[in-house]
């Protein structure tokens, strides 16, 4: 298979990325950034009186188990298609998380191959067996970890990186398993998604790198062969196995892994949640509370127990239960993963790779749009949430899309304190005292009645994550095009009801710290102190429904006027998304299609092949995601786990024969079509179900 084309970004000065690359080592805190090569390179003619320079890019995927392998590929750039420079020496970085390394290996041309570690300090030491074990394993799951999922967006985030498969085959399968084996009890040391607060031994990025590699390729015998080992190691695997056995469809063993797990550690909240979360999906959520409830009570601190007892409550439809859980999630920061922070560059050069040419996916101008995007568009804040944020978020959404703007403030008004009435109620000489200081939030989820709680709740105000509401003269900005103050528009936006601001939890306990009230029973003693993170979640949710409600009313009218809606492909795809987050699935698509009507963007197509996803189109899907690919290619990604997911699944539910067929039908280049036919063949050299025919 042809391989990605190599980016280069020349130096200003020599070695300035590697010297960056090292005062940077004692920042890194999980798995680190990509493998960084550079290369020292003079013009063929005149070599002893030409300037050397430096260029370097980076790279996921390559096989960094010895010296030997990296060696390989930094000779693999040195006999590239450059005619008018020729290289003199290469360099190969990769981290290693486990022992905060970064592995090096010098290949000096002519000849002599050097491998070394440098430590945070900058210092060199020698480079052990155990060392390239640990490295060739974050290596595998770093190229996980910084894999695209097709919409672009981890592609845009850094310049110039080549993405390769790690396990193309089951050997290298083997290999990758082994070494996971050997290391998994140091997996905690590698850190943590960020909902996560303290990594573990079954919630690290380890096990999130293996359940992901057996989601994505359907390898479910070897994940659980490989639980089953450790697990005779530590009990608490056991939910990491029913994962797996649940994945596979082997429920009965799953549930039987599960009993008997439970019966030796009854509160151990990583089984606890997989219960639940198990009888959740099929439709048992009164045991799924119940095992919840206890989830949350063995791991309070976390955010994925409340999360769940939150979804749980949202399914049984219980709204102010579902708002105090979420009120009662414990916030972290978000910690992006570990990007390389590199100098200006002098040049970057970007190549195109012939066999992923095709005209009808060039977004290079893309970037240049957006200044044409309406400011109320640029303003959104939901479309930065991430972590724990942006868990909190969709579950807002989930609520408002089931019952509607006006109910969820019913909901919300009747749950928490709001201001005006925090405000009658001092003027009359009430106070929090007695009352809402008194009570929590976290003992009502739990207890599962609304009416009873008890002080304050374990969620953290959110930190730097915190979103300002929009001023009050911005709010009042309709998104449109020029559009007249007095047509429907405007009242379009009037009309979702702005959120009133809940007291937050600091507000009322200083507020119950008057003596003179302690014995007064305010009116709305039976409610709770809502925390500032929730409720700027309301006021993002709001304009989130301002703008998506005018921009609605927008297109009405001008259907009605038989006049053109007219949008920038930038606003069409902040539209879509934005439908997409309030659970809009028809005007995301209709905004999406809009984008590509335009330009090709590989965001709007994946929202469009969820589509065709759940409608079962099989031709319309290929089609898709043959451009999606080649896009990929063009950005020198061979390798999409979510893409190949989706292939390996068509594969299985149609056959490899027929979706080879249609692929190969299309009226596209066959370079092109090579690059999807390469997925294909990735499934049956994993022998995937339907990949034999």
């Amino acid at each position: 298979m042809v391989a990605p084309a190599a980016p280069e970004i020349t130096e200003e000065e020599i070695l300035s990325a590697v010297d960056v690359r090292t005062e940077a080592l004692q920042t890194l805190r999980e798995l680190g950034p990509p493998d960084l090569v550079h290369l020292i390179k003079q013009p063929v003619k005149n070599p002893s009186s030409s300037k050397q320079f430096g260029v370097y890019h980076h790279v996921t995927g390559i096989d960094a188990s010895s010296s030997a392998s990296l060696a390989a590929y930094v000779n693999t750039l040195i006999y590239s298609s450059d005619k008018t420079n020729k290289v003199t020496s290469g360099l190969y970085c990769c981290y290693n998380a486990f022992s905060r390394l970064d592995m090096r290996v010098q290949v000096t041309i002519p000849g002599t191959v050097e491998s070394y570690c440098v430590d945070e300090r900058g210092e060199k030491r020698g480079a052990t067996d155990i060392l390239w074990l640990e490295t060739y394993l974050c290596g595998v799951l770093r190229a996980y970890s910084y894999a695209d999922d097709g919409s672009g967006e981890t592609i845009k985030k850094i310049v110039g990186v080549r993405r390769f498969n790690p396990i193309t085959n089951t050997e290298a399968e083997h290999r990758f398993l082994d070494a996971a084996e050997h290391l998994f009890f140091k997996g905690w040391q590698l850190g943590s998604d960020p909902e996560i607060q303290v990594p573990n031994l079954v919630s690290n990025h380890l096990t999130t790198g293996l359940l992901n590699y057996i989601h994505t390729t359907g390898r479910y015998t070897s994940g659980i062969n490989l639980f089953e080992k450790l697990r005779t190691r530590d009990v608490e695997i056991s939910s990491l196995l029913a994962r797996v056995l649940i994945s596979a469809d082997e429920e009965v063993r799953a549930i039987s892994v599960l009993h008997d797990t439970w019966e030796h550690i009854p509160m151990d909240y990583s089984i606890l949640d997989t219960q639940a979360e198990f009888c959740k999906n099929k439709g048992r959520c009164d045991l799924a509370l119940q095992a919840a409830k206890r989830s949350v009570v063995a791991a309070p601190s976390e955010f994925g127990t409340w999360a769940r007892l939150a979804e749980i409550y949202v399914a049984m439809e219980k709204w102010e239960l579902a708002l105090l859980t979420l009120n009662s999630c414990p916030m972290f920061t978000y910690q992006d993963k570990d990007a390389p922070r590199m100098p200006e560059p002098h040049r970057v050069s970007l190549p195109l790779l012939l066999e992923s040419r095709l005209d009808e996916i060039n977004d290079i101008d893309a970037s240049n749009e957006n200044e044409l995007v309406h400011v109320s568009l640029r303003k959104l804040h939901a479309a930065n949430y991430k972590g724990t944020f942006l868990k909190a978020y969709s579950l807002l959404t989930e609520i408002t899309a089931k019952i509607g703007w006006d109910q969820l403030l019913k909901f919300r008004s009747n749950a928490f304190v709001m201001e005006e009435e925090y405000r009658t109620e001092k003027q009359g000489g009430g106070g929090l005292a007695s009352g809402v200081h008194s009570r929590n939030a976290s003992t009502t989820a739990l207890k599962g009645h609304s009416n009873i709680s008890v002080n304050k709740n374990g969620a953290e105000p959110g930190g730097e994550d915190r979103v300002e509401a929009t001023s009050k003269s911005d709010k009042d900005k309709p998104a449109t095009d020029g559009a007249s103050e007095a047509d429907p528009v405007k009242k379009a936006g009037d009309s979702i009801e702005k959120p009133e601001n809940a007291i937050p939890s600091e507000t009322g306990k200083s507020g119950s710290e008057d003596p003179n009230v302690q014995g007064q029973q305010p009116e709305f003693s039976n409610k709770r102190l809502c925390e500032r993170w929730l409720d700027n979640l309301f006021m993002v949710l709001y304009e989130d429904l301002r703008v998506y409600t005018i921009w609605r009313t927008e297109v009405s009218h001008h259907r009605e006027q038989s006049m053109q809606y007219i949008k920038s492909a930038e606003e069409w795809e902040i539209l879509g998304e934005l439908a997409e987050r309030l659970h809009h699935a028809n005007e995301a698509i209709e905004a999406y299609r809009a984008c590509l009507s335009i330009r090709f963007s590989p965001k709007a197509l994946k929202g469009i092949l969820s589509q065709y996803e759940r409608e079962g189109e099989v031709r319309p899907m290929l089609e898709a995601l043959i451009r999606l690919i080649a896009w990929q290619y063009r950005w020198y990604s061979e390798f999409s786990p979510a893409l190949l997911y989706t292939i390996r699944k068509l594969i299985e539910e149609e056959g490899a024969v027929k979706v080879r067929s249609i692929i190969q039908s299309t009226s596209l280049p066959q370079p092109v079509l090579d690059l999807t036919h390469h997925y294909a063949a990735l499934c049956a050299a994993f022998r995937s179900n339907g990949s034999d025919g």
